[in-house]
């Protein structure tokens, strides 16, 4: 008897411990949010300065709908809608779930109120922290799973409140200041390459951690012997590219690339501005003088295979990048530094700086299934699967993820034409 009373003890305790780690967790994720946003004024939570971003006030909102939507109305049997028109105004794009309110028009949302948003967020967090705590094991296993994609959703809107901040700051030409300058050191080293031979190997994410439905399984790939430049491209490099005419010659750019350089006067990196004979370069702490020695940054996918094919080189594959990644610690500067920019300092990783942090890097992979790969069931499975069309892949993170968001096997992926996320380069080559 007395047995069986330690024993209940130590389930109980057990359950209390996980209940607790997810409420800790929940909450640690949320407040980030809330400090990433709180050096803005009323004004700026509204601005949608194209449509590729949000505004703030959209951003605080939906990221709290995706708890309410997917947890709470599943899981809380009493669970009362603070306003049932949110179930509209804050879907992003899950059309089976019901029909949203157009992307690019979420500018135009005047109401709700940012008063109203913050009540909302506060309503639903308490809401998750009652249902947490008064679940049973069974009900904390089942929750335990969609409340981490739900985390790992909101720490991808983390990154994109960086951006789009960062985009819409930049269309005013006050130049506001997102955050004060803080600066590194300058300890640049010459690019050089690191060879790998190659092989059968594997790609894709394995074990229990958490992973997107994207990243599996894992598989195997053949690569060929290949090198992989220890860094990625500098501003200096950059510079060299188009001071060479480089978006005047149509041989270095695939053919969509060419028409995007035509239809959008491309001249230059996104943010880049000449004035008196010298490169600026809009930062989330206003218009800086260029850093030659950064790492080139907010350049598209055509941009940086151009770049490529101009110096003689490639861009990796993702199966390249991954093998090169496999094994390392992703270590480097994430938006928790509150740099908001990349960096010239680096930090080794066994010959390879910066694979992770600074600036997302292109691949030359297309945003397409694993072999056996399967979406979630459900809406959910809407997250990533639908997407995997018309886009190339990204790895490593930049300075505006959070560092227990990133990973070697995460795939992010853009269309070739974007440029308003930290996007850059690292050079690859056959051997």
């Amino acid at each position: 008897m007395i047995t069986g009373i330690f024993y209940e003890r130590k389930i109980s305790m057990t359950i209390t411990l996980k209940k607790d780690a997810l409420v800790s967790r929940y909450k640690e994720v949320r407040l980030f949010t809330e400090q990433i946003v709180q050096p803005l004024e009323v004004e700026d939570y509204i601005i949608q300065a194209n449509a590729d971003s949000s505004p703030p006030k959209w951003h605080i909102a939906h990221t709290t709908w995706f708890f309410e939507r997917f947890i709470l109305k599943e899981f809380k049997k009493d669970y009362q809608e603070l306003n049932p028109q949110f179930d509209y105004l804050f879907n992003s794009y899950y059309e089976t779930i019901g029909p949203f309110h157009p992307r690019h028009h979420r500018g135009v949302l005047a109401r709700p109120s940012v008063e109203e948003v913050y009540t909302y967020r506060k309503y639903v967090d308490e809401n998750m922290v009652q249902l947490m705590e008064n679940s049973n094991e069974s009900e904390i296993d089942e929750i335990k799973s969609l409340l981490e994609i739900g985390l790992q959703h909101e720490q991808q809107h983390q990154e994109l409140l960086i951006t789009d901040i960062k985009y819409n700051f930049s269309q005013n030409p006050l130049f506001p200041v997102y955050a004060p300058l803080k600066t590194s050191n300058n300890d640049q080293i010459p690019i050089l390459f690191k060879e790998f031979q190659g092989g059968l190997l594997e790609i894709g994410h394995s074990g229990d951690d958490f992973s997107f439905d994207n990243e599996r399984p894992r598989h195997k790939v053949w690569l060929e012997p290949f090198i992989l430049a220890n860094r990625p491209v500098t501003n200096r490099e950059f510079l060299l590219f188009m001071e060479d005419g480089g978006y005047k010659k149509p041989e270095f750019w695939l053919s969509d690339g060419w028409a995007a350089v035509k239809k959008f006067g491309w001249q230059s990196p996104l943010y880049w501005r000449k004035e008196n004979e010298e490169w600026m370069q809009f930062t989330l702490s206003g218009e800086k003088l260029l850093h030659l020695d950064e790492p080139v940054c907010h350049v598209s996918f055509y941009e940086a295979d151009a770049y490529a094919r101009w110096a003689g080189k490639r861009l990796p594959t993702e199966a390249e990048w991954e093998v090169a990644a496999e094994g390392l610690i992703p270590q480097g500067n994430f938006v928790e530094n509150q740099y908001f920019h990349p960096l010239s300092s680096l930090e080794e990783q066994k010959s390879l700086f910066k694979m992770f942090g600074d600036v997302w890097e292109w691949t030359s992979s297309a945003y397409s299934p694993y072999p056996r790969s399967k979406p979630l069931e459900g809406a959910l499975g809407e997250y990533n699967a639908k997407f995997m069309c018309n886009q190339m892949v990204l790895r490593g993170g930049s300075c505006a993820t959070p560092s227990t968001h990133i990973r070697a096997t995460y795939r992010n992926f853009f269309q070739p034409e974007k440029r308003w996320q930290f996007t850059g380069i690292r050079l690859a080559g056959n051997v």
